[in-house]
């Protein structure tokens, strides 16, 4: 706590600095702090606005320059070349826990120490500290959580059609069924971000396989044609292959991305009714300017499938360093502390497990809500995919990514042969376990 204390001290000195009259060719800063730091993470579009104003809050404090590199969909691979090439950034945000471990593995992270360490053991709970760790020592945090297991719909779609919140998985695609009656399009499938799919893979594997074969195949303990892997394959294929389902078809949803998704629901000319992915959707839906979240674009939790227990998959972003310099290690402490993440969650399209955050910072009760539903779930599980070595699960060219595009493409495969693919690109990408 004494770190942190000095810490604070220094900042509201800054801060004093600067109301008496800091000039511009002389910028107020924290002593001993100077230089430039530069931070990648995956964020584009609304997501990087918001990050970039608790950026610039620091600059503000410390007088240390920042600089933001969106490294798009492969974070990975960006790093891998930047590190190759002997130009690593300072910070990294990581969706991928795999990523995080290979490169601690290799060397090339910084373990937190001094403020930054004060402040993540201060703001997080053990078991989210413990995320952060690899044979004992503490790499990163997760600055930003992600909620994945909803599907977000079109209220106006939902009452031309005459369909209300569905429940169940049945339910779930007598709506779909429903809508399609209707002249409306059912799902927006943005085949051309995988990523997306490996969610609805793991929305459905955990009700079917159930929270404990998640975790074994999430380690490859079990093989990718276990039945429980083959179960879902199949349950997804019927819905994919169900005529009318996908907006643009299975062929034109793998030319859609995430971006676009969000505009074939709620856009300007909507062509479809239901986007199942993140809480991040909001913040997208609010840009996007006319549906209103909470009211005109709503939420609902992923269906049930035979009466398995509410499940949350989760997502984050884990901030590592690759410097260990001061300026680093001050942007390190103040991206795990309260004030930065009050910053970012009043955007939107945040959630955080920084535990210290009050929910008042939140900007609605839909934000508020999808927290809770964190909270108050029988099961949460990590994404699968970010957990697996990025060659199959987390980038652009990962096995598990190909296959489930191929799969979109022709759900009226051979699931059996599927698993079958799936489980030797595991067997080379985890090596033989």
């Amino acid at each position: 706590m004494a770190r942190m204390a000095r810490l604070t001290a220094a900042l509201a000195a800054v801060a004093t600095v600067a109301a008496c009259g800091g000039t511009a060719s002389e910028p107020p800063g924290t002593p001993g702090l100077s230089g430039t730091v530069e931070v990648v993470a995956k964020w584009s579009g609304v997501e990087q606005s918001n990050f970039k104003k608790v950026l610039e809050n620091f600059e503000k404090k410390t007088g240390v320059k920042t600089v933001y590199t969106s490294a798009g969909d492969d974070v990975a691979s960006f790093l891998n070349q930047k590190i190759s090439g002997g130009t690593p950034p300072s910070i990294a945000l990581i969706p991928q826990p795999g990523t995080v471990a290979e490169l601690a593995k290799k060397g090339n992270l910084k373990p937190l120490g001094g403020d930054a360490l004060e402040a993540v053991t201060t703001n997080y709970s053990a078991a989210w500290k413990d995320l952060g760790t690899i044979d004992g020592k503490v790499y990163g945090f997760y600055l930003k959580a992600a909620h994945k297991s909803i599907c977000w719909y079109r209220t106006d779609a939902f009452a031309t059609a005459g369909v209300k919140e569905p429940k169940t998985w049945e339910e779930f695609i007598a709506a779909a069924k429903t809508l399609a009656d209707a002249g409306i399009t059912p799902f927006a499938v943005p085949g051309g971000s995988a990523w997306t799919l490996t969610d609805f893979f793991e929305n459905v594997y955990i009700q079917v396989g159930g929270p404990q074969n998640y975790d074994k195949l999430s380690r490859h303990e079990i093989p990718w044609t276990d039945p429980t892997v083959v179960e879902t394959l199949k349950t997804i294929g019927q819905l994919w292959s169900t005529p009318r389902m996908i907006d643009g078809g299975n062929a034109g949803a793998l030319k859609i991305d995430f971006s676009q998704s969000v505009a074939e629901v709620f856009g300007e000319k909507p062509k479809a009714a239901i986007l199942c992915e993140g809480d991040f959707v909001g913040s997208e839906i609010t840009k996007a300017g006319k549906y209103k979240v909470g009211d005109t674009a709503r939420y609902l939790p992923f269906p049930s499938i035979k009466g398995a227990k509410s499940s949350v998959v989760v997502g984050g972003d884990q901030a590592v360093a690759l410097k260990d310099d001061k300026a680093t290690m001050a942007l390190m402490a103040y991206l795990a502390s309260k004030e930065s993440a009050e910053i970012f969650a009043k955007g939107g399209g945040f959630i955080t497990p920084n535990k210290t955050v009050d929910p008042s910072a939140y900007p609605d009760d839909t934000v508020r809500g999808l927290a809770n539903l964190v909270v108050s779930a029988d099961v949460i599980k990590f994404d699968m995919s970010d957990l697996a070595p990025a060659s199959f699960g987390g980038g652009t060219n990962a096995d598990e990514w190909k296959l489930l595009q191929e799969f979109l493409g022709n759900p009226g495969m051979d699931v059996n042969a599927l698993a079958g693919r799936l489980e030797d690109a595991a067997k080379k990408d985890f090596g033989s376990n």
